[in-house]
């Protein structure tokens, strides 16, 4: 999943010069020369020591009116302990109706099951006595209405506003809540998926989409590759296709899809791009489905079918390193996937990495640092004295009770200037080949930072340790902050946006549109990134009439001058804020709008007000995120943190 490489940034100084102590490691290393510990997933109650899920078949009715899926979830199991006759699965809010076992689907005897009392976090666990080791167990069940996994949208809360729409979003831990099912990255599985929806919606799953399909209402799938739980996805609404090319193309409402195209039009170009760095593309077709603007994250990187968010359609292809994030998940997440969320930074560290070399391959290493730098920047701030526990790249089980709270700063961007420090210490070329190895050795599997650091050491710093020391490798993976040995970057065009802005705080005009009219995107980020908390609404004023902050259709601009207005007692920017309040679902654009208004009385009953119109366009996630906010009228310090948009890609 992708948060964005647009994070907040206000300044370049060094982060060394910032950064919280350092304390006693808060997960001990593991020995170079053991065997990796055994892996316990504290979110899932699955036992897959005992038994696992090898293939899921899957028969649904569609029902928009009652906002529901009902069907079957047939699980091939593969038993691993011979005593074992019990069967646990992972599931939130679901009806549980019938289950059955059989060796063969002519054959079924009924099995009793017990379905626990449900834990805020992680849902029921369902008992399914099986009484031996059966082939086959069958679940029939219902989802709820409110499962926090799926989206039902009318037709008015769609582009088109002809069809209703539906998707899921299954990362970290919600696709129990429309499958009962060993809900763990440990647990790799294929599926195939019959699904029966209202003739005039086309449906889509993460697996063998057809760009040929014919809209009937009738649509099977097949996935053939093994996949963790949370790469499960489904979508359906008036959608159409356009190629790229032979490979990718984008699904999308009609509406919308020949400028999401236009948009992505460089996709192909950055999977030849990774297949040349990193080998060969294993997942047949690489496509893209554009959701609706209420879709909580930037992207989730399904495979085959990669979910994006509408708002990183801005005209200028300026926001498109979120499709570089999201096809790099093929290796590094989708192919190679962390063995649990402790380990996230296995997923979202490596592929932001191999983000910024797509970034640097497509548009040039200036292109790159520009992100680099506004994401390291972003760390400095987001490290702090309260969260030391998750600034570790491995996390220490009990520092992460929901697996939604990780640090993006920590397994987005800590993780990936940790590989880039390996590659400057170990050189661009002899990097390469290794990462090529590592996704090769560790294909379809899930692995944990152990497993990473023992392979690591052996393959690409064991003929030579002098490159680095243990001492300096560990202590990115099991200290918090960021080693002084950190590689920095420096963008010398940021560096001139600091230069204009700082002029006009002393006093100066503004700077010329002859100037800023160059400015991508990244810039005019830094740009506001950089002003002080507050101004003047005067001042305000002036650069709206300048530059139309107010309205501006760039997501990533409005998250960052709205809040300001706010803070600034701008209230003139109140209609453009509550229409784009009203228009996008995307939390990491949203939520900091919110927070802002939840600090006044004022502000907190303009949000509430606005909250109350826009809620029912607004995924599940979301609203939940909102009124969190919006019940904590401390200063904004106290309002909790915005979960991270991978869950968690993205």
């Amino acid at each position: 999943m992708r948060l964005s490489t647009l994070v907040i940034a206000a300044t370049l100084v060094p982060l060394a010069a910032c950064r919280p102590p350092a304390p006693e490691a808060t997960t001990e290393p593991a020995p170079l020369t053991a065997t990796a510990p055994a892996v316990r997933d504290i979110h899932s109650f699955a036992e897959p020591h005992l038994v696992k899920v090898r293939h899921l078949a899957l028969e649904l009715e569609m029902d928009f009116a009652a906002r529901t899926l009902t069907g079957t979830a047939t699980l091939q199991l593969d038993w691993q302990d011979p005593a074992a006759d019990a069967l646990l699965l992972d599931t939130r809010d679901l009806t549980i109706l019938r289950a059955e076992a059989g060796e063969a689907n002519d054959h079924w005897r009924e099995l009793p099951f017990e379905l626990a009392e449900p834990d805020q976090t992680l849902g029921s666990r369902l008992t399914i006595r099986t009484g031996g080791q059966p082939a086959l167990v069958r679940i029939a069940y219902r989802t709820s209405p409110a499962a926090s996994g799926l989206q039902w949208l009318t037709p008015a809360m769609t582009l088109g506003g002809q069809q209703p729409f539906m998707f899921s979003q299954s990362q970290q831990i919600h696709a129990r809540s429309w499958v009962p099912l060993q809900d763990t990255p440990m647990v790799r599985f294929t599926y195939e998926a019959r699904l029966r929806t209202p003739p005039q919606v086309m449906a889509l799953m993460s697996a063998d989409n057809d760009p040929a399909a014919v809209r009937d209402g009738d649509y099977t799938f097949r996935m053939p590759q093994p996949i963790p739980s949370y790469l499960l996805a489904i979508a359906a609404g008036d959608l159409v296709f356009a190629p790229i090319d032979a490979r990718s193309g984008v699904w999308a409402e009609p509406a919308l899809v020949q400028q999401a195209a236009a948009e992505f039009v460089d996709t192909g170009r950055m999977i030849a791009a990774a297949e040349r760095l990193y080998g060969p593309y294993r997942w047949d077709r690489y496509d893209i489905l554009v959701l609706p603007p209420s879709f909580p994250y930037g992207g989730m990187e399904n495979p085959r079918l990669t979910f994006a968010t509408p708002t990183v359609i801005v005209g200028d292809r300026s926001l498109v390193a979120l499709i570089a994030h999201e096809l790099a998940h093929s290796w590094s997440g989708n192919l190679v996937t962390f063995a649990t969320a402790n380990d996230a930074w296995l997923n979202e560290g490596f592929t932001t990495y191999v983000e910024g070399r797509l970034i640097e391959a497509l548009y040039g290493r200036e292109r790159a640092d520009l992100d680099r730098v506004i994401e390291r920047n972003e760390l400095r701030r987001e490290f702090t004295a309260e969260n030391l526990a998750l600034q570790p790249l491995a996390i220490a089980q009990e520092a992460l009770p929901d697996p939604d709270d990780n640090l993006t700063a920590t397994v987005y961007t800590k993780g990936a200037w940790f590989l880039q420090f390996l590659e400057q210490r170990c050189g661009r070329e002899r990097f390469d080949a290794f990462l090529r190895d590592y996704f090769e050795h560790f294909a379809f599997q899930s692995i944990s930072t152990a497993q990473f650091r023992d392979y690591a050491r052996l393959h690409l710093l064991g003929q030579d340790p002098a490159r680095v020391s243990e001492a300096e490798f560990d202590a990115w993976l099991y200290q918090p902050g960021v080693p002084d040995t950190a590689p920095q970057v420096i963008s010398s065009r940021l560096a001139a946006v600091d230069a204009a802005r700082e002029a006009w705080q002393a006093g100066t005009e503004l700077p010329e549109p002859a100037v800023t009219a160059a400015w991508s995107t990244q810039e005019w980020v830094h740009f506001l990134d950089g002003l002080p908390q507050a101004l003047d609404p005067g001042r305000l004023a002036a650069l709206d009439a300048a530059y139309q902050f107010s309205g501006t259709p760039n997501g990533e601009i409005a998250q960052r001058w709205y809040p300001l207005t706010v803070r600034s007692g701008y209230t003139a920017a109140r209609p453009a804020l509550a229409e784009f309040l009203g228009r996008v679902g995307r939390r990491k654009l949203v939520m900091p709008i919110y927070k802002a208004l939840a600090a006044t009385p004022d502000g907190l009953a303009f949000a509430r007000e606005v909250f109350a119109k826009a809620r029912p366009a607004l995924h599940p996630i979301t609203v939940g995120s909102i009124e969190a906010a919006l019940a904590a009228t401390q200063a904004p310090a106290a309002v909790p943190a915005t979960p991270p948009e991978s869950a968690n890609g993205g």
